[in-house]
């Protein structure tokens, strides 16, 4: 599983194999069955809780939501005191490299679950959340240097972040090359200054000599903190059912 949060529940894991599913063979091939063998659990496990495929799309909305959460919470914890904005701004590059060239999971499930929320409420509830958390992630790491970024600021942020994305997986490497998208670093950067206003000066006053992270490259918003560990089923979880 590439869910960064530990599942401790039946429900937890079911919804991590959704994510799963989604990411691998998209909207379509999100069945019952499909979750039930990449959970490895018997045939109408995720059926018995999840009765409809709006509910498994749900709980794969909600879990990632709490992903990100996690995330954002963590980043903000570990975000050093005297954080300088060419250090903010090197994040962006890293979190497009590892949504366009490293676990995709993530990435490819989020899209499908926008499609999936223009028509399901639900789904766009817990997208809301999502956006909401990485807003508020992005505007306290901003502001710890001295960047007065605004939430539509970091919203603008965000949407740049999945338009970007998105065109990096889905466009040909030639159609990138001539329409110079095919650098991440250099899109990265590009990203952060047109969402944040005037910080390109700011940022220009350190240079590019000793730029580090000012965090792990393992805690960025938008992106679930990895390194799962085995699901522990829950002692009250219901009887499985079969098909």
């Amino acid at each position: 599983m590439a869910s960064g949060v530990r599942a401790h529940s039946r429900r937890e894991l079911l919804a991590d194999a959704a994510i799963e599913v989604l990411a691998r063979e998209g909207g379509r091939g999100l069945t019952h069955r499909a979750v039930d063998r990449e959970a490895e659990v018997p045939l109408g496990t995720a059926k018995n809780y999840f009765p409809t495929r709006n509910a498994l799309l749900v709980a794969a909305a909600r879990r990632m939501a709490d992903e990100h959460g996690a995330a954002v919470q963590v980043l903000r914890e570990t975000t050093p005191v005297g954080v300088r904005p060419d250090q903010v701004r090197e994040l962006y590059p890293a979190m497009l490299a590892r949504a366009v060239s490293g676990d995709r999971t993530q990435t490819l499930a989020l899209f499908e679950l926008y499609l999936e929320g223009v028509r399901r409420p639900e789904v766009r509830e817990a997208l809301g959340e999502m956006v909401r958390a990485n807003a508020e992630g992005v505007i306290a790491v901003h502001r710890s240097a001295g960047l007065d970024t605004t939430p539509r600021d970091a919203a603008l942020l965000d949407a740049y972040f999945l338009g970007v994305s998105i065109s990096l997986l889905a466009l040909p490497d030639d159609a990138l090359g001539k329409l110079g998208l095919d650098d991440p670093h250099d899109l990265g950067r590009g990203l952060f200054a047109a969402a944040v206003p005037g910080v390109s000066d700011r940022c220009d006053d350190h240079g590019d000599r000793g730029v580090d992270q000012p965090v792990s490259q393992d805690q960025r918003p938008g992106v679930a903190v990895p390194g799962p560990e085995v699901a522990e089923e829950d002692p009250g979880d219901p009887l499985v059912g079969h098909d």
